[in-house]
């Protein structure tokens, strides 16, 4: 287990070692998750970028949530235009 001292400027030194197995270079943004009574610190890299690709991904059939607001757009404006 690796640890670091927290500054008087509240800065934090991550052990090299832990920086090159995250790939943390200078300029890595990281983001700091509370998650009960613990801390997880998330370095956002191009890695951890990808992990997120076809999170989104739609299911065959299923429509998007773009397209059926352009459905239900569409459909409104019929209406309004009937009246």
């Amino acid at each position: 287990m690796d640890s670091a001292y927290v500054t008087s400027k509240g800065q934090l030194v991550v052990p090299a070692r832990i920086r090159r197995r995250f790939g943390i270079k200078p300029g890595t943004r990281i983001n700091f998750v509370e998650e009960g009574d613990r801390i997880i610190f998330q370095p956002v890299t191009k890695a951890y970028i990808d992990s997120f690709c076809g999170i989104f991904q739609l299911k065959p059939g299923e429509p998007s949530v773009v397209q059926a607001h352009l459905d239900d757009r569409r459909k409104e404006r019929a209406r309004e235009n009937a009246s």
